[in-house]
């Protein structure tokens, strides 16, 4: 959601001067149980809600070990990512933020001076663990804020019992090919779409990009400079329209269609034969053992090599009275092999330090993503203008791809939206 500067600036103001009405609450000096001390007794900690199964489970636990070592309580709340936005916007700018904020952006916090840097609060054998993409998109003029909590990669998920029925033999590898087979099992009728395509707004930024880092687009240039109307990303959000529009081999409004509850339904439920996906679908297609099906590159325009799109979410923490050690404490436990690791696991995802990468080597069916991890390609979440511009995409990128739409006329409204500022 739109954030204002100035009124996040106020909230944390007010947040300063009322400190005990946020989830932390104030109290005397204490001794934690390893000696340290700090002059909170809790701090309050707002996750995204990965799964059902897992995400509200894990942080119970961790919860009880932090109490355990450190002496403070962590109060969480977990948050559907439909609302976490939202949420976290109005709870800062009532002057009620959380210590510990976990969501897909920072930079704009950053800015504006309102969270922890990590040399105030993470260990610096954790910083060096960490990989380097993610260092880089988590770095705010020249100090690492964005802290990873876990990441993806995504592939190309293909059926292979609606392709041996189409009589197509491996995935493809251009694009002129992945049409050509998303048109030969749309034949195939039944309801079966060729390619399950979310433009909607959970999401529409990773299917966007998945298409035109592989033409060659990106969202910036090699300058730094916004990007989003390139010729290249021109043609790749028109060729996502033709697919649709013209070629019928897509669900019905594929610019309203979201990821979770939208695409992958459909192909999960053998009803599509491609989709983008990443590894909570793995895990989701492994236990329900409905389809059967392959993971594959990204299909290029000219038959380069693929280049894959990848997501991290951050643990962020914003500076309030007293907090500082008890939030050094939790980042202390959290990247600590045993959490960090198995919370990622837990939830089909994939690792954000180095020590992690190697653990994760030895799962076979993680390979098409880890060999392509460490030179994944992120969105600018570095650009304080690249939080504000992301409500917009997600909010807009879908009307491209309906019939009346206009793909340049919608790629220029989001290149001014970012040159101005979001």
């Amino acid at each position: 959601m739109p954030r204002n500067s100035r009124a996040l600036r106020a909230a944390v103001g007010i947040s300063v001067l009322g400190v005990s009405a946020c989830g932390g609450g104030t109290g005397g000096t204490s001794q934690n149980a390893d000696g340290k001390t700090g002059s909170v007794t809790s701090i309050k900690l707002v996750a995204a809600e990965y799964s059902k199964d897992h995400t509200a489970a894990f942080w119970k636990s961790f919860a009880a070990t932090y109490k355990k070592k450190y002496g403070i309580t962590l109060d969480v709340q977990i948050v559907n990512w439909n609302d976490l936005a939202q949420q976290a916007t109005t709870m800062i700018q009532n002057g009620n933020p959380p210590d510990i904020l976990n969501i897909n952006y920072y930079s704009s916090f950053a800015k504006d001076g309102l969270v922890y840097s990590a040399d105030e609060v993470l260990p610096a054998s954790v910083q060096s663990d960490l990989l380097d993409a993610f260092k880089t998109s988590g770095t705010f003029k020249g100090k690492l804020y964005g802290l990873p909590d876990l990441s993806s990669a995504r592939a190309l998920f293909y059926n292979k019992t609606l392709y041996a029925k189409a009589g197509i033999a491996s995935p493809p590898t251009t694009w002129d090919e992945f049409e050509a087979d998303a048109k030969k099992i749309q034949a195939l009728g039944g309801g079966v779409v060729g390619y399950a395509e979310p433009l909607g707004p959970e999401e529409a930024q990773a299917e966007f990009s998945m298409w035109a880092f592989n033409n060659g687009g990106n969202w910036k240039d090699a300058s730094g400079k916004w990007s989003i109307n390139s010729d290249a990303n021109v043609k790749a959000l028109q060729f996502l329209k033709k697919l649709s529009v013209e070629d019928k081999v897509t669900q019905n409004n594929p610019g309203k269609t979201n990821r979770t509850d939208g695409a992958f339904p459909l192909f999960t439920s053998g009803k599509a034969g491609m989709v983008v996906g990443f590894g909570p679908l793995s895990a989701q297609l492994d236990k329900d053992k409905s389809v059967d099906y392959g993971i594959a590159p990204m299909p290029t325009a000219d038959g380069s090599a693929p280049r894959t799109y990848g997501v991290t979410d951050y643990l962020e923490a914003f500076k309030k009275p007293g907090n500082q050690q008890a939030v050094k404490d939790f980042y202390e436990l959290y990247y600590q092999p045993d959490q960090v690791n198995t919370w990622i696991k837990s939830e089909g995802f994939l690792p954000v330090t180095k020590s992690g990468l190697k653990v994760f080597k030895s799962e076979a069916a993680l390979k098409v993503y880890l060999d392509t991890l460490p030179n994944i390609i992120l969105t600018p979440n570095q650009d304080p203008r690249w939080d504000k511009t992301l409500t917009a995409v997600q909010q807009n990128l879908g009307a491209a791809v309906e019939p009346s739409g206009d793909p340049k006329a919608v790629l220029d409204q989001l290149q001014q939206t970012a040159e101005a500022g979001g």
